[in-house]
């Protein structure tokens, strides 16, 4: 059921109010909207008066949004992207499909992207938008149609299909070792180490699976990406545990050297996710049925 027409205010005035609460006034927000200051306060008026309640402390020449406001502004901010990613997208592409999709940056790099052309090629009236996410984020307030995903499906409200387990080994420069030599996990525990942020449980589930007894929480220092960790390591800052497709080529050159003698599977794995209420999409069951011939076991990952 649609809701009454007075919880829906113009356009015109949320994209005021929401201009006011983020630029911090009338006359900033006026500048950017190409309005003038005046029209930005009638904008406000007329929305005190749909909603029923005071939205403005208005003080000598200056006006501030009341805290109950502000904290629609914020509401509605995600609302504003969304019709405005939605307008985008159906005049960009109207006539083909178009799958959002947030991405890890480097399996999305090393993994996703190598095989796109071969999409591209059996389904070229479809789009794939990428934008790069760190974190679990929710469906419900970001334009995305589907997610790369690492850990466990634990997302409510959402399907997936696993795309790859990941398979990790301690790594490190061989400069760290100059003075000694690591003879055992256990050793380990004497050398700096790495953490990368997406996985702050890594190196406790390592050493839990060796055997090894490891304070917690670990000392050492944390990295954003897989790119800044790779290159804290090469650097001898620390030893990294470290996704073997990703240090292949530095062990071979012997840049990095191993820590274990081999790498040992992750707690975790990549899945493409997506929401309940987009599984029906033509565009998105299209990439995801192509995902799936992607993901057989015995498939290495490009180097």
């Amino acid at each position: 059921m649609i809701a009454p027409r007075r919880f829906f205010p113009s356009i015109a005035s949320l994209r005021a109010l929401e201009a006011v609460d983020r630029l911090g006034s009338a006359s900033a927000a006026a500048s950017e909207l190409s309005l003038t200051q005046g029209a930005i306060s009638r904008q406000l008026q007329a929305l005190e008066r749909q909603m029923g309640i005071t939205m403005v402390q208005r003080g000598g020449r200056r006006l501030a949004l009341t805290p109950a406001a502000k904290a629609y502004a914020s509401d509605i901010r995600a609302a504003l992207d969304r019709i405005a990613n939605a307008a985008l997208h159906l005049q960009v592409a109207p006539a083909t499909g178009t799958v959002n999709l947030a991405i890890l940056p480097t399996f999305g790099m090393r993994w996703l992207m190598p095989r796109l052309p071969e999409f591209a090629r059996l389904h070229p009236d479809v789009t794939i938008n990428m934008t790069t996410r760190l974190r679990p984020f929710n469906f419900t307030t970001e334009p995305f149609d589907a997610a790369l995903h690492f850990g466990k499906p634990d997302w409510p409200g959402t399907e997936h299909l696993l795309l790859r387990a990941e398979q990790v080994i301690p790594v490190c420069a061989p400069a760290l070792l100059e003075r000694s030599s690591p003879g055992s996990p256990q050793d380990l525990l004497n050398l700096p180490l790495l953490h990368i942020q997406t996985r702050p449980r890594a190196w406790q589930d390592w050493f839990a699976r060796n055997g090894v007894q490891a304070p917690s929480p670990l000392p050492g220092t944390i990295h954003d990406q897989f790119s800044t960790i790779t290159q804290a390591a090469l650097l001898g800052l620390g030893a990294a545990l470290m996704p073997d497709y990703l240090v292949e080529e530095d062990l071979a050159t012997g840049r990095l050297v191993a820590l274990a003698p081999a790498p040992i599977e992750a707690d975790g794995a990549y899945f493409l996710v997506w929401p309940h209420t987009r599984s029906s999409a033509p565009a998105l069951r299209l990439f995801r049925d192509w995902l799936a011939t992607q993901t057989q076991p015995e498939d290495s990952l490009p180097r």
